[in-house]
């Protein structure tokens, strides 16, 4: 007895519901199920895949081996959807990073590999005209050149050689580095790495330091990865993310605790500022604040607060 056209569309809409909803369906236990041989729900599948060719839909029905069934892939769930891109573009265009001939390249590539096709033009409409008004570094240098190699010599605990462009005299320095970490705050890119072959007591002002020292990556001049290695045990090993939550500032320094009473009209914007804040008393006029923190910034940031720090405890 032939099948009905009304029964097999019932069957092909509710395999689809089911591969929508992310199941993995056995063509043997759908054919048990709906009553049909198990060559009935294989063309049912090439059914759906002519449908979705003809309806240009960006989706396919693969049969999944390892799973032993049959899934639903769909391309655009894996591109950003607006508010996502718009997100990612604002950041970095609000990040001033990089140069212009760097920074927009990466935001039409994000745009057009990232988007569905139907939302490019309503995306890059968006960000058009904050891509027109970009205000590049002052620095004026490359960032992303020589960055992964950076990011390779991290990786594989690789001795770095730099002439660095300091702030100070002598303004130009060769010092030989073991890179540990790259971390970005407010328009710069950093390189955080132990020196080398460096008399740390006349240098220094904690010569018993034993946290890394922050340069800037616009102003390292020229690198070399040289071919020597450094250890680092596993126990003392550099936690990039837990020093990147005390140095909110990228000034060297050591390791402190500070207190202080803060009466201004947003919490939050201290804690976000400060990632290891804690409240440690709440009263009327304010609260008491504690958190650890490297270096000297934290006092120049204290003081622009104004009165909003009534207290320091």
């Amino acid at each position: 007895m032939a099948e009905s056209s009304a029964g097999k569309s019932d069957r092909l809409l509710q395999i689809y519901s089911r591969l929508v909803n992310g199941e993995i369906l056995s063509k043997r236990n759908l054919a048990q199920q709906f009553r049909v041989t198990e060559k009935s729900i294989q063309r049912d599948m090439e059914a759906l895949r002519c449908f979705f060719a003809e309806q240009a839909l960006n989706q396919d029905v693969v049969y999944d081996s390892a799973a032993k069934g049959y899934r639903l892939i769909d391309p655009t769930a894996h591109k950003l959807s607006n508010s996502e891109i718009l997100a990612v573009c604002k950041i970095l265009l609000e990040s001033r990073s990089m140069r212009k001939d760097e920074m927009l390249p990466i935001l039409d590539k994000l745009i057009s590999f990232g988007v569905p096709e139907q939302n490019k033009t309503a995306v890059t409409q968006l960000v058009a005209n904050e891509k027109f008004h970009y205000i590049e570094p002052h620095h004026g240098r490359p960032i992303l050149e020589g960055l992964w190699d950076i990011g390779q010599a991290i990786q594989n605990h690789q001795v770095l050689e730099i002439q660095y462009e300091r702030m100070k005299e002598p303004k130009l320095i060769t010092r030989q580095v073991e890179p540990v970490g790259i971390m970005f705050s407010e328009y710069y890119f950093y390189l955080t790495a132990f020196l080398r072959e460096v008399d740390r007591q006349a240098r220094f002002e904690q010569p018993n330091d034993r946290y890394p020292t922050i340069y800037r990556i616009d102003r390292i001049q020229s690198f070399k990865v040289l071919n020597e290695h450094f250890r680092v045990p596993y126990s003392s090993r550099f936690e990039e993310g837990e020093f990147r939550k005390r140095v909110q500032f990228m000034y060297g320094g050591k390791l402190e605790r500070i207190k202080f009473h803060y009466t201004g009209p947003s919490l939050e914007a201290v804690l976000d500022r400060l990632p290891t804040a804690k409240v440690i008393n709440e009263g009327t006029d304010g609260w008491d604040v504690e958190a650890e923190v490297f270096g000297k910034g934290i006092e120049m940031w204290l003081r622009s607060q104004g009165s909003y720090i009534a207290e320091m405890l």
